[in-house]
């Protein structure tokens, strides 16, 4: 069998998890560690709410999972793997899954945690069974991850992808999760370069009222206007259709954020703090656009991992292209 690496290389599969970091690369890096331990991860903490990908492989495509995560592991020495779930994906799967594994070195694992434990350092720290907060980068999972092992983190769709680039069976697909003001929710496999239009339209979901769309999550996703679709779907993949003349945008937001604080881990202050204004701003509808910019720019630029980035994004473009602040 040639080199899988050189595969994903030349089919440029991007990791699937949001961050769209070029696969090939992840597994080089590990690969070329001098350790005689190193780990493996299969992501599918999916904590973002409105995405059900990874949930939909492991209950259609689990051989396929497997396929992929043997492909890591033979590509890379001395290294055994995980497969981590969030708890009730563990709950459902895990049987199956570990009948699908038999002898190879992988275990299922269950996250304790919540949204934050699929961040890639919060994957290493529950693992390990330490205090669930995000480590500082760098240095990176693949230079030290697990135990300070040289460890690939990946997400279930990637691996899934993995394996169908290895079958020669790709042909640059990926995975949305549709749902919102829609006939026909659910998650389908088209084409990466399908715009939100194409997607919406192939599916039978496109609305005949008017309507804009979060993009890339249900909580972090940044709002597409229904004149905006001409585009591609980023992130997770996901697109939640919200009818515009029934929706209350700072409801919606008010959720957004009451998701962010219940799921930080309160270890920055930006976050921590940043989040309970905006969402007391929201909450009485008394938005100071100086006020609202400061604590976005705040949040995008100081906060210490992901999380509070993320927060940026939905409401930027919420109070631009809705409430027009």
């Amino acid at each position: 069998m040639s080199d899988i690496i050189t595969k994903l290389k030349k089919a440029n599969l991007l990791g699937r998890g949001g961050a769209a970091f070029p696969t090939h690369l992840k597994w080089q890096m590990v690969k070329d560690q001098k350790s005689d331990t190193k780990y493996i991860v299969a992501n599918g903490s999916e904590g973002e709410p409105a995405t059900q990908k990874d949930g939909y492989i492991v209950e259609h495509y689990p051989e396929t999972l497997i396929q992929g995560l043997k492909l890591a592991l033979d590509a890379i020495e001395n290294s055994s793997a995980f497969i981590y779930l969030r708890k009730d994906y563990f709950k459902k799967y895990k049987n199956k899954l570990k009948k699908l594994i038999g002898d190879l070195p992988i275990e299922v694992f269950a996250e304790k945690g919540g949204y934050l434990s699929g961040e890639e350092t919060m994957v290493c720290q529950e693992i390990e069974k330490s205090i669930l907060r995000p480590r500082h980068k760098p240095p990176f999972p693949g230079q030290a991850g697990i135990h300070d092992y040289p460890t690939l983190i990946n997400n279930i769709e990637t691996f899934y992808y993995a394996a169908k680039i290895a079958e020669g069976k790709y042909n640059n697909e990926r995975f949305y999760t549709i749902l919102g003001d829609v006939k026909n929710p659910g998650v389908y496999e088209l084409s990466a370069k399908a715009t939100i239009k194409d997607i919406l339209k192939e599916t039978k979901n496109l609305p005949d009222f008017k309507f804009f769309a979060q993009v890339g999550g249900g909580a972090s996703g940044e709002i597409i206007l229904d004149t905006e679709i001409d585009q591609l779907a980023q992130g997770s993949g996901s697109i939640v259709v919200h009818n515009q003349e029934k929706t209350d945008p700072y409801e919606l937001m008010s959720e957004w954020l009451q998701f962010f604080m219940a799921q930080n881990c309160d270890k920055c202050t930006p976050c921590r703090e940043g989040t309970y204004r905006l969402a007391e701003m929201i909450k009485n509808k008394e938005i100071s656009k100086e006020d609202f910019e400061d604590l976005l720019f705040t949040l995008e630029n100081t906060s210490f991992c992901a999380l509070g980035k993320m927060v940026v994004p939905p409401l930027r473009t919420m109070s631009h292209k809705i409430l027009k602040i």
